[in-house]
């Protein structure tokens, strides 16, 4: 049956969005909040990535199994459930005093990260086929809530300390669960299972079309599209801080630049895919940020060419001005890429949405754990600030051959379907 939008459509978009802003909000808290705790244990670079990567961890490992739990139990209830099991670990974390505890508390504060996943289940239920990359981009500008602590924060911070910024995050995230539920329902297959008494599917049959590649290709590309974008989310003050030398308002403003353009735009490029189709898309997301990475990663450089009669000196380094503008360039192809990679999953795996969302976020997330750590390792062991662009670099790269050669793949997989005369008049339809 064709699934038609409801009247109540627009009101669950918005408060999906709303209530993710919020779940975002918090689960960035570390970027800014960890700079503070960073100089009071004394952390190395390290540490500090380690740090403002836990919480990532958490969201992006509950990612899969939250996903399944929203396609059984229904998106709304499970939404709820995130938000105030993060805000109480959020207004807890200010009893943390030692390393150890402080990752063990970003581990709690974490899972508000895997609304993701909830979030796209339960909006795309709501939509139907032709609307929901419009509906997902949108659902998606929730990204913003990393702009928001990231603008808001340190000042707070300055003013208050992190402690009251942790606790202020929570409450603010605890009211919008009540908000969300009282002004949400549950989606209209929930409601249609209960009404006709249908049980749900096995999770055998949820986690079948793991088995397909085609739902890794796409964790892999999203692994650099979002994950890419959380962990420079986080990064980029403390690169600010150490390249630039600026304070620390300064450079969550600087920073919050980069998470605003990334968030506004993943709504345009749900549209957008829509419209033009998501795989041109995903190729114009890799070659932007395949150019602008490669740029990003050179680091500032003195040459000297001895020449026959006088030496010839060339130096190379991106001030603060044109570094945030190639940012700033960033921050609008990688949200590009998000939409399109999740535009495409409602589309081959309607039944699935959950699961293989789940999924897909869930490698997602881990590029935004892992790339941290990342960066601080390359920073200590290369001693280069541009290092983390470096391997960003080679991330997209890979990408976009592999994308590249899937879909020759599958072209000349279908033109051998087509050139094949039908046997027993029945066509083969391939995939890749």
């Amino acid at each position: 049956m064709r699934r038609t939008a409801d009247i109540r459509s627009p009101q669950i978009l918005g408060m999906s969005t709303l209530a993710f802003a919020a779940c975002f909000a918090v689960w960035t808290i570390f970027s800014i909040i960890g700079i503070g705790i960073k100089g009071e244990l004394g952390l190395n670079e390290t540490k500090f990535g380690l740090l403002t990567a836990t919480p990532i961890l958490t969201g992006s490992i509950f990612r899969m199994p939250l996903g399944i739990w929203s396609d059984r139990c229904g998106g709304r209830l499970v939404f709820v459930t995130v938000m105030l099991a993060s805000a109480i670990a959020a207004f807890l974390l200010p009893l943390a005093h030692t390393y150890p505890l402080m990752l063990l508390a970003g581990l709690g504060v974490g899972i508000a990260g895997s609304s993701f996943a909830v979030g796209v289940s339960y909006v795309s239920r709501w939509y139907p086929k032709e609307k929901q990359g419009t509906a997902l981009g949108i659902f998606g500008v929730g990204n913003v809530g990393a702009a928001v602590t990231t603008f808001l924060a340190p000042f707070a911070m300055v003013a208050f300390g992190w402690p009251a910024v942790a606790q202020v995050w929570a409450a603010a995230l605890a009211v919008m669960a009540l908000i969300f539920w009282f002004m949400t329902a549950d989606d209209p297959v929930q409601r249609a299972r209960r009404a006709q008494g249908l049980p749900a599917m096995t999770l055998r049959q949820q986690l079948a079309p793991l088995a397909n590649v085609r739902v890794w290709r796409f964790s892999l590309y999203y692994f650099f599209v979002f994950g890419g974008f959380v962990a420079l989310a986080l990064w980029l003050p403390r690169f600010y801080i150490g390249a630039y030398h600026l304070d620390v308002k300064t450079a969550g403003v600087l920073g919050a630049v980069f998470s605003i353009t990334a968030s506004l735009v993943r709504a345009f490029g749900g549209a957008l895919s829509d419209r033009i189709g998501a795989r041109r898309v995903m190729y114009w997301c890799f070659c932007g940020c395949t150019l602008v990475t490669f740029v990003l990663a050179c680091p500032a450089t003195d040459l000297v060419m001895h020449g026959i009669h006088d030496d010839l000196a060339f130096s190379f380094g991106l001030g603060v001005a044109p570094f945030v503008a190639l940012t700033f360039i960033l921050g609008i192809f990688m949200p590009l890429g998000s939409a399109a990679v999740y535009r495409h999953i409602p589309v081959y795996y309607p039944n699935h949405v959950g699961p293989v969302g789940g999924v897909v976020g869930m490698i997602g997330g881990l590029g935004g754990f892992v790339l941290p750590i990342a960066f601080g390792l390359l920073n200590d062991w290369t001693g280069l600030w541009t290092s983390c662009f470096m391997l960003l670099f080679l991330v997209v790269a890979g990408n976009l051959l592999w994308m590249h050669a899937a879909i020759l793949r599958m072209d000349r997989a279908a033109a051998v379907v087509t050139d094949r005369p039908l046997e027993h008049g029945i066509a083969v339809r391939v995939t890749t």
